[in-house]
């Protein structure tokens, strides 16, 4: 019987000699395999069981490591014991088939409501970009679109006067979005700046007859957001998100806000909520803190 503090003696030496692994790669190697080894005490090779490699990530996973950190050792301790088991030394691999914790998905970041009315409540001096940018911010906060389907407005998909707007999101579903009060002031000061000037159907138009770019539409986001906010860190799915987390705080009805967003959650049952217009409209004036009573109408048929 072998202890593994052993064999990782032999098998990171032969990384170094026959392999030609670089130093800074060994030495990671080393450092991975004497984590596990620590956990299990030194015991001897064969004795090694799946359950002891579960053990392991799960410790790291409760110590708070990195996810990126649990996939490195965990793929260290694979291509370890694999060497192992090659040389006949293991009858099987024991990491072979135990997956890492799943990565946490990192949300964006999310502005309080404080944040929110300083980024957005700016002059715009009749400067016709900041009329521009001022309507897309709104949009973003007010309305909770994606930046492909803010780029893709146009014109026709606007209903001031009924305050909302048809959006095309993914998988070419349409949705109707309320619009609050500052939506539709900030986009009805927009068109008074930009209709007289430029025959365009795109709500915001680009070079060459396309609409605005989403690339150009982030950059300006983030400037406003460090000119506002000296805060860089701000995307436009920052507002997206930001409008979720408000709406759900203030309301609690989560399928109103999935219906809002335009999320399709597949889930076991893979039920597709369809929630009526009104109701939506209604949830909206009640609970966005950027809405005012009595704006939302119910659209034409």
């Amino acid at each position: 019987m072998s202890g593994i503090q052993t064999e990782i003696r032999k098998y990171t030496a032969d990384l170094g000699s026959s392999q030609r692994y670089s130093e800074a790669t060994i030495n990671a190697y080393q450092r991975d395999l004497n984590l596990f080894s620590s956990s299990v005490n030194g015991m001897d090779i064969e004795s090694i069981r799946p359950e002891n490699i579960r053990d392991f990530i799960g410790l790291l996973n409760k110590k708070g490591y990195a996810g990126a950190t649990i996939q490195r050792c965990l793929s260290s301790l694979r291509v370890f014991f694999a060497s192992l088991e090659n040389e006949n030394k293991i009858e099987s691999n024991p990491a072979a088939l135990v997956a890492a914790p799943r990565k946490q998905k990192l949300l964006p970041k999310t502005l309080d409501t404080d944040q929110i009315s300083k980024l957005l409540d700016f002059d715009d001096d009749g400067k016709r970009i900041l009329c521009r940018d001022k309507a897309i911010l709104e949009l973003f906060y007010g309305s909770g679109l994606r930046l492909s389907e803010l780029s893709n407005l146009t014109l026709n998909d606007l209903d001031l006067a009924d305050h909302y707007v048809k959006v095309l999101g993914k998988g070419e579903k349409e949705r109707l979005v309320p619009l609050g009060r500052k939506s539709v002031e900030a986009l009805k000061r927009w068109l008074d700046v930009y209709q007289p000037v430029c025959n365009s159907a795109w709500l915001f138009p680009g070079r060459k007859e396309k609409p605005l770019s989403p690339r150009a539409i982030q950059l300006r986001v983030k400037a406003l957001a460090y000119r506002q906010l000296e805060d860089q860190d701000v995307h436009p799915h920052s507002l997206r998100h930001s409008f979720a987390t408000h709406m759900l705080e203030s309301s609690g009805d989560l399928r109103s806000v999935q219906e809002l967003l335009g999320h399709s959650d597949i889930s076991t049952t893979q039920i597709y909520t369809h929630l009526d217009f009104q109701h939506l409209a209604e949830v909206y004036d009640r609970a966005h803190p950027r809405a005012s009573s009595s704006d939302v109408k119910t659209p034409k048929k």
